[in-house]
C-alpha cells in the first residue's frame, strides 16, 4: 500500500513538473516575441543611427551664415512694395541724364527731360546781351549762370521756370556771371514778377529744357565786319538748342568753332557766303542756302527744327 502511494506521488510529481516545463517555455517564447516586436517597433519609429547626421539640422549655419532667409532678402528687389521709398535723387538724375543723351546725343549741360534745381533773382533787360540777341519787344528772357551757359551752348534755349505753383517759359539770351550759381537763373524782372513778388528777390525754383510750339522759321545773321576773307555766323529762332554750325567746302562740311558771344567763326573765310548747316542738340540737320554775306541783316530761312 506504502509503495502504490510513493508511485502514484512520483508520477504525479512528473506531471506537474511537465507542467511547468511547458508554462515556462510559452512564457520564454512570449517575452521574446514580445521584446522583438518592441524592438521592431522602435526601430519603425525613429530614423536609424546611420541617417541621423542628414536628417540634422545643424550644418545649416554653416551654409547660411546670416540669420535672414535669402529669398526673404530678395523679396523686396524682386518684387518692391508701392509704399518702398523711391529711389534718391541723385540716382533719378543720372538715369534721367542717361536716357536724354541717347535721345539727344549732341546735348551739353542742358538735357531734355531733366529737371535742374536753384534760384531765381532777376535783373533789367531788353533782351539783349552775352548771346548777342538784338534787343525786343518779348520780355520774357533770362541769363544764364556760366557753368550752365557753357560756351554760349546754352543760347537761344528754351526753359521752363515753375515756382510756389507757377510756371513761366523763357529764352536765354545773357549770361550770368559771378554771383550765379550752377542752376541760377537770373530772369528778366518781369518774368519774375509772374512768378512772385520783386520784393522776395529771390526765390527756389526748378527749371527744364522745352521745345516750344508757337515759333516760325529760324534765322540767320553774318557778324559786322563780315566778307569772303573772314566771318562770323549766328542763328536766332532756333526752337530747339544748337549743337553745330558747318559751312560747305569743296564739296563737304566743315565745323565752325563757336565764341562765348554765340557767333561761329570761320577764321580764314573758308564757307563764308555759302551753305549752312544747322544741327540741333537732337542730330537734326537743316541746310540753309541761298544766304549772301550781309554783315549785321537777319536774314529768314524757310527751315525749323522739329518740336520734341
Amino acid at each position: 500500500m506504502h509503495r502504490r502511494l510513493v508511485l502514484v506521488s512520483a508520477a504525479s510529481a512528473l506531471v506537474v513538473l511537465s507542467l511547468v516545463l511547458v508554462l515556462l517555455q510559452g512564457r520564454s517564447a512570449d517575452a521574446e516575441e514580445t521584446r522583438s516586436t518592441s524592438v521592431t517597433g522602435a526601430q519603425a519609429a525613429q530614423p536609424p543611427a546611420s541617417d541621423a547626421p542628414s536628417a540634422s539640422p545643424s550644418p545649416a549655419p554653416s551654409a547660411s551664415p546670416t540669420p535672414t532667409p535669402a529669398p526673404a532678402a530678395d523679396a523686396p528687389r524682386k518684387s518692391p512694395s508701392p509704399s518702398a521709398p523711391s529711389e534718391p535723387a541723385p540716382q533719378r538724375r543720372a538715369k534721367a541724364d542717361h536716357v536724354a543723351a541717347a535721345d539727344a546725343p549732341l546735348a551739353g549741360r542742358i538735357k531734355p527731360d531733366v529737371t535742374y534745381s536753384g534760384v531765381a533773382t532777376f535783373y533789367g533787360t531788353d533782351g539783349s546781351g552775352a548771346c548777342l540777341y538784338d534787343a525786343g519787344s518779348d520780355v520774357m528772357t533770362a541769363a544764364m549762370n556760366t557753368a550752365d551757359y557753357e560756351t554760349a551752348k546754352a543760347c537761344g534755349a528754351y526753359v521752363r521756370v515753375q515756382s510756389g505753383g507757377k510756371s513761366i517759359t523763357v529764352r536765354i539770351t545773357n549770361e550770368c556771371p559771378g554771383d550765379c550759381a550752377v542752376g541760377q537763373l537770373d530772369l528778366s524782372a518781369e518774368a519774375f514778377a509772374q512768378l512772385a513778388e520783386p520784393s522776395k528777390g529771390r526765390i527756389p525754383i526748378t527749371w527744364n529744357l522745352v521745345s516750344p510750339s508757337d515759333l516760325g522759321t529760324l534765322s540767320v545773321r553774318y557778324k559786322s565786319g563780315s566778307s569772303q576773307y573772314w566771318c562770323g555766323i549766328q542763328a536766332i529762332g532756333h526752337r530747339n538748342p544748337l549743337a553745330r554750325l558747318e559751312v560747305q567746302v569743296g564739296g563737304s562740311w566743315k565745323q565752325l568753332t563757336r565764341t562765348t558771344y554765340n557767333y561761329f567763326l570761320s577764321e580764314d573765310g573758308s564757307g563764308c557766303g555759302g551753305p549752312i548747316r544747322l544741327t540741333d542738340i537732337y542730330g537734326e540737320q537743316l541746310t540753309v542756302e541761298g544766304l549772301t554775306i550781309r554783315p549785321d541783316v537777319t536774314q529768314s530761312t524757310r527751315v525749323q527744327f522739329a518740336r520734341r
